[in-house]
């Protein structure tokens, strides 16, 4: 089927000569789909004789607003999902009021939150502190426009996609800082603090992991990255870095990286309630504090999506023969499993203190993160075969045990001396 012309009235307006020079509207199947708006808008600024830079200019905010869209309704789903998912895993119900079995709950914290009175400190700097929530939200934006979604919905394709993403990764770090130094109090400040501390210790593996990734595939476009990891090993295996010795370990540095990125459980030391109470969000009330949510769940959509970009085969099909599916369909699947597994860490792991946290990042990610580059190379050098396994097996399993002998010696016991009062 065609995409609806909605030019067609424009073209019977018009002389026959310059309906004649109207491109016809492209063929819309299940892979072009996602891609409908932008054509939409291509169409009808073309049938009104628009100039060259308007219609592109037009055909980057209909790309725009369609990722915007999806991970907006996206958003507000996962809340939910979130929510009934920890209730199930803690033996709870959940929220179940708002509507039938609670679907509507979203709605109603959306209503209530913007009806909210926006409480601003008197000692706080407004414009700043107005300032920070739109620029929590503005970099995740920026970073989800790059993610290639499928063979032909790449919103915003760029030959240096992976430094674009990381790039606007650093702005969110200014606007916590922003967002606690503004607000004039002492608890959103501590909160920032940790928060920024947290989020450059672990950028650093987040980025090393990535460059394994880079040095095998040769390109820093993330579309580059997928089309890489096309095709299978043994017919059926499928060539995607994960399912190497080297992408299986830099992919688990990845992900613990990403989710200590996302502030989340067992992460979430910014916003620790017995502590610093809502961290740098203290002081934010009504439409602002969704914000910080909204940018939180975003980013977490974003650094997922890299995630799968760069180690699980971004939209390429597991097997062999299912290319009949929409590749965005298995791009969305593999978002699904992800977004998963991190609500499943959530339920399941209990929040570490900060000297964990950053003893961790720095004496076991990060040298991690470092050795996954050489051995990288090495796999490249020996030929990707079953000589390559064993060497590769072998090299990383050494500081794995090192770490592990290293974070599991008994520390001496602490002897308390107590003196009393004559």
């Amino acid at each position: 089927m065609r995409v609806p012309a909605l030019i067609g009235l424009l073209m019977g307006a018009l002389p026959a000569a310059e309906s004649a020079a109207i491109p016809q509207p492209p063929l819309l199947t299940a892979e072009a789909l996602p891609l409908l708006p932008q054509h939409l808008v291509e169409l009808t600024l073309q049938a009104i004789k628009a100039p060259e830079w308007l219609i592109s200019l037009g055909s980057l905010a209909a790309a725009a607003g369609t990722v915007v869209a999806v991970f907006s309704s996206g958003f507000a789903l996962l809340s939910l999902i979130e929510r009934k998912t920890l209730a199930r895993m803690q033996n709870r119900i959940g929220p179940n009021r708002a509507g039938i079995f609670g679907i509507l709950q979203p709605v109603a914290d959306g209503i209530k939150l913007l009806t909210k009175e926006d409480i601003v400190p008197s000692k706080a700097e407004w414009f700043l502190h107005l300032l920070a929530p739109v620029l929590i939200v503005i970099p995740s934006i920026l970073a989800l426009g790059v993610i290639p979604y499928g063979r032909e919905w790449n919103p915003l394709p760029l030959e240096l996609g992976l430094v674009f993403f990381f790039a606007t990764g650093t702005m969110t770090e200014v606007a916590v800082f922003i967002a606690g130094w503004a607000s004039g109090s002492k608890f959103p400040m501590l909160g920032a603090m940790r928060a920024i501390s947290q989020m450059v210790s672990y950028e650093l593996p987040l980025i090393i992991s990535a460059l394994s990734v880079v040095m095998l595939s040769g390109t820093l476009s993330l579309s580059g990255i997928v089309e890489h990891q096309a095709g299978y090993h043994l017919g059926f295996l499928p060539k995607w870095n994960i399912l190497t010795p080297w992408g299986l370990v830099a992919g688990i540095v990845f992900a613990i990286a990403a989710n200590a990125e996302s502030n989340r459980c067992p992460f979430d030391l910014p916003e620790g309630e017995s502590e610093i109470v809502a961290g740098h969000m203290t002081e934010y009330s009504g439409f602002k504090y969704a914000l910080f949510f909204m940018g939180e769940y975003l980013g977490l959509f974003a650094i997922s999506g890299l995630g799968i970009t760069l180690f699980l085969g971004g939209w390429q099909a597991p097997l062999p023969g299912l290319d009949c599916v929409p590749s965005w369909l298995w791009f969305f699947g593999k978002l699904a499993v992800v977004i998963f597994v991190f609500l499943w860490v959530r339920a399941t792991f209990p929040r570490v203190r900060i000297d964990q946290l950053m003893r961790f990042a720095w004496l076991c990610l990060i040298p991690i993160a470092l050795l996954t580059l050489p051995v990288a190379a090495l796999w490249s050098f020996t030929g990707q075969g079953a000589l390559s396994w064993l060497l590769c097996s072998a090299v990383l399993a050494v500081p794995f045990i090192i770490i592990s002998i290293i974070f599991n010696r008994r520390m001496a016991p602490t002897i308390r001396r107590y003196h009393y009062a004559e």
